[in-house]
């Protein structure tokens, strides 16, 4: 008894501690350098050893001040991971609504989130390790710099490449809802080619800080999530090229990446 006492004073002197202290994490909304409009692209999604495991698609439109991402993968073995958030670009970028499916085998959860940053109110459909469905609805205060998962790529577009680090909320829904902050860093840049010429990337790790006694306890527990590393061409008109982390909470380190259309070697004459 007294031995297990002593493995678990630490825990709860760390637990004691986090919840006295303020969290000193601040973030804001990130502003806006370059305007979003009309883009269609194609995904994919692979393992870090270069097997595809899903195609995907990105739909952005633009109606008044609202931009709508639409950015769905469909799964070789059925999952569908489809996520729609749409936010506005008024000086800073602010998310408005977000919706996500994630259903499958490859997610241990089935789910569907939504949140409204206008009403401050998260739902949570899911389905548990016995097969039940739950609901999880509450009222939590949204914070005005929230991000969807999605919106990173926009985000990071408009950070200069030498920016200090930049910190912003996100809703994380295990499948209970708690918001994180994701701190943003610039890495240094990559090499890659494209049409035969040689070009640099900008790599940026983003760290999950949980903050509070969760977020002292996690990293104890092996629970602390992996970082993601997410690689953008600045310039002109910057470009999302890749990223490389988990699409979900607990999930796998899987790469998303841009592709071209494949012709075939003979079309059709007309």
């Amino acid at each position: 008894m007294r031995a297990r006492l002593l493995q678990t004073l630490p825990v709860l002197l760390l637990a004691s501690v986090a919840l006295l202290q303020p969290n000193p994490i601040l973030a804001e909304p990130v502003p806006v350098r370059y305007l979003e409009g009309l883009t269609r692209g194609f995904l994919i999604l692979q393992t870090l050893d270069g097997n595809t495991i899903a195609d995907g698609d990105l739909i952005q439109t633009l109606r008044g001040d609202r931009v709508t991402d639409h950015m769905i993968f469909h799964f070789k073995d059925g999952s569908l991971y489809d996520e729609t958030f749409v936010f506005t670009q008024r000086g800073v970028f602010r998310l408005l609504t977000e919706s996500l499916v994630e259903k499958g085998p490859a997610f241990k959860h089935p789910m569907e989130t939504s949140l409204n940053a206008l009403t401050d109110e998260v739902k949570v459909r899911y389905t548990d390790d016995d097969g039940k469905e739950k609901l999880i609805n509450q009222q939590l205060k949204l914070p005005p710099d929230l991000t969807a998962g999605g919106m990173l790529s926009i985000l990071l577009k408009n950070l200069p490449p030498n920016a200090p680090q930049t910190t912003v909320s996100l809703l994380a829904a295990t499948p209970k809802p708690r918001l994180v902050k994701l701190a943003i860093t610039s890495a240094g840049e990559d090499p890659f080619s494209a049409g035969g010429s040689s070009r640099k990337a900008t790599r940026y790790t983003v760290k999950v800080e949980i903050g509070g006694a969760a977020g002292l306890i996690a990293p104890l527990v092996g629970q602390q999530p992996p970082d993601t590393n997410m690689w953008i061409l600045h310039g002109e008109a910057p470009s999302f090229l890749k990223s490389e982390g988990p699409l979900y909470p607990g999930g796998p380190i899987w790469r998303i990446q841009l592709v071209s259309p494949a012709w075939p070697q003979s079309l059709p004459q007309h």
